[in-house]
Formats: C-alpha cells, sequence, structure tokens
C-alpha cells in the first residue's frame, strides 16, 4: 500500500496498512490519552464514498475516555486497495469477512461502529460471527434499504460511473452543486482537493457494488436481535437516508440503546462530534456492567 497519504492524522493518531488474512487495510490508530484508564478497542467502518477520516474529530475525546480507535477504509475505499472492475469482490459478505479479518488482526473483543453502508456491512460481519465483538454500534444506518429519494440519487451515481471515468464523475458532480451525502462523495473533514483525491482513491467496481446493495438491503432486524450483544442505534435529529422514525422503530425492535444527538444530520460524527463520541463512550462504558442488550 504506496499511496500517498491525503489527510494528516488527528493528534495522538497514526495511520499505517493493517495486515489482515485477508490483505492490507489502511487504518488511523489513536491510543488512550496518556494517563487514562484503558476502556477498550473500537473499530469504524466508514459509509458510502466515505473512509476513516470521517472519525476524525471522534478520535480525541474518545482517547480522553480511554478508548483505542481504529478507524478503517474498507477493501476499494479511499487508500485501501480493491479492484476496480470485479464487482464481486465487494459483495456484501466479503467486505464483512473483511471485517472479522480485521477484528482477529486487532486481537482483542472490541466494540464495532458503522456508519451508514458501514453499518450494514457491520451487521453483516456480526450475523457471520459475533465472538469477536463486545458490542455493534450502527450509526445512522437502517433496517433495510435506503430513502426512495436516496435511491434515486445513487442510481444516477451509478449511471454515470457506467460510462464516465471517476475524474469526470467528479467534475460532473461539482458543477452540479454541493454532493448529497449518499448519492455523491460524502461530506468530510478536508479542502476540495483532498476531498478530490480521496473519492479518485476509491474504486469504481466497489461504488458500484455497495451503491447496490444500499438499494436492495433486505430487513434482517430480527435476525440480529437474536445475537447475544448490546446494540446501539444513534443518529443526528434528522436524516433523509433513513427517516428517524424507521430507525426508532429498529432500536425498539433490537430492544437497544437509542441516541439522537441534537443538532446533527445522517452524518452526526461530523456535524456534532463531542456529544457523539460523549454518547459512544458511555454506551461502551455500560456495556462492561451489562450482560445484554441495553434499554
Amino acid at each position: 500500500m504506496t499511496r500517498q497519504a491525503t489527510f494528516t492524522p488527528p493528534p495522538g493518531a497514526r495511520a499505517y496498512p493493517l495486515r489482515t488474512a485477508r490483505g492490507e487495510f489502511a487504518v488511523v490508530d489513536s491510543s488512550p490519552t496518556a494517563g487514562a484508564e484503558v476502556e477498550g478497542v473500537v473499530l469504524m467502518l466508514p459509509g458510502f464514498t466515505g473512509s476513516k477520516e470521517d472519525f476524525r474529530l471522534l478520535h480525541e475525546p474518545l482517547a480522553k475516555r480511554g478508548y483505542r480507535v481504529v478507524a478503517v477504509d474498507g477493501r476499494g475505499q479511499h487508500e485501501s486497495d480493491g479492484p476496480l472492475d470485479d464487482e464481486s469482490a465487494y459483495a456484501q459478505r466479503e467486505l464483512a469477512r473483511d471485517v472479522l479479518a480485521q477484528a482477529e488482526a486487532l486481537g482483542v473483543p472490541l466494540h464495532l461502529v458503522g456508519h451508514s453502508l458501514g453499518g450494514q456491512i457491520a451487521r453483516a460481519a456480526v450475523l457471520l460471527d459475533h465472538s469477536p465483538f463486545l458490542s455493534l454500534t450502527l450509526m445512522s444506518s437502517g433496517p433495510a434499504q435506503i430513502s426512495v429519494s436516496q435511491q434515486q440519487r445513487v442510481k444516477l451515481l451509478r449511471d454515470a460511473l457506467a460510462v464516465l471515468s471517476m475524474e469526470e464523475v467528479w467534475e460532473a458532480i461539482q458543477a452540479m452543486g454541493p454532493p448529497e451525502e449518499v448519492g455523491g462523495p460524502a461530506r468530510g473533514p478536508g479542502d476540495p482537493e483532498q476531498l478530490r483525491r480521496r473519492w479518485l482513491g476509491h474504486s469504481p467496481a466497489q461504488l458500484l457494488a455497495t451503491g447496490r446493495q444500499l438499494c436492495t438491503e433486505p430487513d434482517r432486524v430480527a435476525e440480529l436481535a437474536a445475537v447475544p450483544l448490546p446494540f446501539h442505534v444513534l443518529s443526528g435529529a434528522h436524516d433523509d437516508t433513513w427517516p428517524v422514525a424507521i430507525l426508532d422503530d429498529m432500536a425498539v425492535r433490537l430492544n437497544a440503546h437509542r441516541t439522537v444527538v441534537a443538532g446533527a444530520e445522517h452524518s452526526p460524527n461530523a456535524d456534532q462530534p463531542l456529544p457523539t463520541a460523549r454518547a459512544l463512550a458511555d454506551f461502551w462504558d455500560g456495556t462492561q456492567t451489562a450482560g445484554a442488550h441495553t434499554v
């Protein structure tokens, strides 16, 4: 993995390739703040068109709470390699197996967090094997396919990718105005050139395959509810991708802890990082004494 880094890691973190049984994955890894009581390890999965940098603002507050945070680029995302034209490499089961390999490489039981698409991949990993995980947090990630309006945006993106280069798609999106969080490159902590380079780092096959998954994902909440893990459903107060009422209902069905972050939309990790980090750490702290799903 020799790509030039696009973003500078947050204070106290380092970027490196995590070696696993299924290849190398680019990560940003931060340790607990010196003097903080060590509480645990967290693996964070980004959403569609996103990257590990989407969690940049969570590292420092979570380190102060004693958590090691490892944010990862999935296969074909940003700085992690993946085939450019083989969509089968990005089948959800393959991506879920990647997550299990990442957890194995980190070598300790850990808390799993998935944002948006990353939440559905995290769910698939837990359904394959929940034993590496202490808890699962679904951040702005719903029970099944995305909303009709977002499906339309993803279809536009997939249609463009079928006939244009990644550079041409980027230029077209910029000419149309600010991109949607799902239908175009995700908002993130960086200047326009950094975001352009991140977009160009994505595999077109990964975007095509995962875009299709977002539009066709079945409801697997009942399966997940049978898994003996504590669950947390966290979102902003408004979400166009999965309406908040749908996320509320999913939390009930999972008997999950529920957090709604005021002043945040689809990306509470970026919109309101401090309250989001506090809610995450409070949930994880609570799982240390809870033997079943938190309420």
